[in-house]
């Protein structure tokens, strides 16, 4: 079996320079604008998405809610929204098992908005063999108006994801026609900038440098793949040791030493080096080198999705208890979001004991005990609730029976249940209850009676 060669490596240039990277096309190109495509439309236009004059999706601080598609979120519902957040870690890890860092390549934000970027500045600039050639050159002539065109282009999209990203938290409509007013307050602005800048930064400037040096999950991803995870690998017995293109040697492998993996990768590594940390596993290089593979006459898939396992010839399951396990993670995760998310009710009612004095006497020598009753309405049409009490007999509710719930759809309440009855035990269960409408909601606490 012939040897091969050991090669010291260099710096990358994601390290030691500028990427101009080299656009090409092929099937996970395809792919990866077939995802992201549908992701930025939903992106920019659900923003504008309104049912019944309300948003659909909105995150609203100031009245304490969160629009989710037609559901009414509130404070209490945070554990909902930290299990979807739990399931889509599951999921990203689940990915990660199976094919390695696809989540980076193909979905991720920052992934999305550098192609995007990048497209910009090969509209402005020319390509990348021409980006490259001109680096060294003094700035004069067109290039400073094409240089100055491309860094507008890359700020009017910063904006509009900045201000796409605010109308998440503003309603669209009302930040819109404050801009157009120019009546925005400060803090709106702020955030404004600041976005924009950020935007700028990482699409525009940094773009590689996020996903290496400042993406923790470029980190971990070690610990999440096995020798059965399929990530864009180099075929080294097959590819080693290289020719030039044309070369007749029968001695030499399929690489043909072009670099076009190089060129089109958006974080600079060269794949050929082996599994690296840089690498998003977007499939630019395996469509750059499958097109050369064609030219020359030689199979595709020189780079390609395998294990370590495959590229030994070695049996590679995908389905493997570890995916597995992720896979019924995610599953029961899922399920108990849907769970509770079909539990969920329109009203929600805390009942809150006066710990500072838990039995009180009143004027006519009765036990007492404080509540206070906290009410909040999920539902924007419930207005008002009624309060009432169920217990043993002698037991009375001082306080008002309706209780307001106003225009931010709360109410805090104090009130004394008091005894009439002395031979009750010294702690009787009892329920408040609220009604609204056809919503009832119940609440158990307690009533604490000691010797007169």
């Amino acid at each position: 079996m012939q040897q091969i060669p050991l090669r010291t490596l260099s710096t990358t240039t994601a390290v030691g320079g500028k990427i101009h990277v080299r656009l090409t096309e092929g099937r996970f190109q395809n792919l990866r604008r077939l995802i992201s495509g549908p992701l930025l439309l939903i992106y920019f236009a659900l923003v504008w998405v309104q049912v019944d004059g309300r948003s659909w999706l909105l995150f609203d601080f100031e009245a304490r809610r969160i629009l989710l598609f037609g559901l009414d979120l509130a404070w209490h519902d945070l554990p909902l929204l930290a299990g979807l957040m739990i399931a889509g870690s599951t999921l990203l890890f689940f990915a990660a098992v199976g094919w390695g860092r696809v989540w980076c390549g193909f979905a991720c934000p920052q992934s999305i908005w550098t192609w995007l970027f990048i497209r910009i500045e090969t509209l402005t600039e020319g390509r990348a063999a021409l980006r490259r050639k001109q680096e060294k050159q003094p700035l004069t002539g067109t290039r400073v108006l094409r240089r100055i065109a491309k860094h507008a282009l890359w700020l009017l999209a910063a904006f509009v994801t900045a201000f796409t990203f605010t109308g998440y938290f503003v309603p669209a409509r009302e930040l819109s026609q404050q801009l157009l007013a120019l009546q925005p307050d400060i803090a709106t602005v702020g955030w404004l900038v600041t976005m924009t800048a950020l935007t700028y930064l990482n699409a525009g400037l940094a773009r590689e440098k996020v996903c290496t040096h400042m993406c923790p999950y470029s980190r971990f991803q070690g610990v999440m793949f096995d020798a059965d995870t399929r990530t864009v690998t180099y075929d080294a017995a097959r590819g080693e040791p290289r020719r030039t293109t044309g070369s007749s040697n029968g001695d030499a492998g399929d690489c043909v030493n072009c670099d076009l993996c190089v060129q089109v990768c958006p974080t600079g590594i060269d794949i050929r080096d082996g599994l690296q940390y840089e690498c998003i596993d977007c499939g630019a290089c395996i469509d750059a080198c499958d097109k050369v593979m064609e030219k020359i006459g030689k199979p595709k898939g020189l780079i390609a999705f395998k294990s370590e396992n495959q590229l030994q010839n070695k049996p590679s399951k995908l389905l493997r208890p570890r995916l597995l396990g992720y896979f019924s993670v995610l599953l029961i995760t899922t399920g108990a979001v849907a769970f509770g998310f079909s539990q969920r009710s329109a009203l929600v009612l805390e009942v809150l004991r006066d710990r500072g004095a838990i039995v009180q006497h009143n004027s006519r020598g009765e036990i007492c005990n404080s509540y206070q009753l906290k009410l909040e309405a999920v539902d924007p049409s419930l207005s008002s609730v009624e309060l009432s009490l169920r217990g043993p007999q002698g037991l009375y509710l001082n306080g008002p029976a309706t209780l307001w719930l106003g225009d931010q759809g709360s109410h805090s309440q104090g009130y004394q249940l008091c005894s009439r009855n002395d031979s009750l035990p010294p702690r009787v269960d009892i329920t408040f209850v609220a009604q609204a409408g056809d919503v009832r909601v119940e609440k158990a606490s307690t009533f604490l009676q000691l010797a007169r």
